[in-house]
């Protein structure tokens, strides 16, 4: 669906799908949603299995996905929406009640977009489904890049891969930066690039890589030994 931005032109809405086992908690991110003119609530699930159902039947822009939830839980329900080419344009967004959380590593291999704190101010909350939305991830908030950190530490050893020699040594560079959290403006900020090179960098890698989004580069490039847990520290 459409909606009419500045200017009288057409805004195409985030479809967007709810999935928290508590009604009190979707309640609460509808109405958040349901005041903004480019964001649309298209169904709200109680289970993971809810939640991939609606998935496949309604195919939104975003999943905010509660972590914890009976039945099938967010992991397993994000796992099933990532391996489904069909969804392949579907993100998932984790919800946690805790920023530090032992399934959030799990998910962002899993193929969540990333992840939010349950009591996430409104905005940020509009500003992930947004990013998320438009094919990005939301790796750059601090407590994201703890969190990465955190579990990439306690993750199995590095195995180098040998999908990493298509990449040039620019875009190794890129890629390690954007494994460390930054954005593609710090990214351009830090090799002296204008943002829509960084950009094209990034798209670049990810394309050879056969990646679905950055939260995934960032993942393989803790997993790969690319680069460790506080490198940039």
């Amino acid at each position: 669906m459409t909606a009419t931005g500045p200017g009288g032109r057409n805004v195409r809405r985030v479809r967007v799908v709810l999935a928290d086992d508590q009604m009190l908690v979707r309640a609460g991110f509808r109405s958040i949603l349901a005041d903004e003119d480019d964001i649309e609530v298209v169904g709200e699930a109680a289970n993971g299995a809810e939640a991939v159902a609606l998935a496949h039947d309604l195919r939104p822009d975003v999943v905010l996905m509660d972590i914890r939830m009976p039945e099938v839980d967010g992991l397993a329900a994000t796992e099933r929406i990532v391996a489904d080419e069909r969804l392949s344009d579907v993100r998932v967004v984790i919800l946690t009640t805790f920023d530090v959380d032992d399934y959030v590593y799990g998910a962002l291999r899993a193929g969540a977009s990333g992840f939010l704190v349950k009591d996430t101010e409104p905005m940020e909350l509009l500003h992930a489904i947004r990013v998320c939305a438009r094919g990005d991830a939301l790796i750059s908030p601090t407590v994201t890049r703890r969190l990465i950190a955190e579990f990439a530490g306690r993750a199995r050893q590095p195995e180098p891969s040998p999908r990493l020699n298509a990449l040039t040594e620019r875009e190794r560079e890129v890629m390690g930066l954007v494994g460390a959290g930054l954005t593609n403006d710090e990214i351009a900020r830090r090799l002296v690039l204008s943002p829509a090179t960084a950009k094209t960098h990034v798209s670049r890698v990810m394309t050879k890589l056969g990646v679905r989004d950055r939260a995934q580069l960032v993942i393989l490039a803790y997993e790969t030994g690319m680069i460790t847990p506080g490198w940039m520290s």
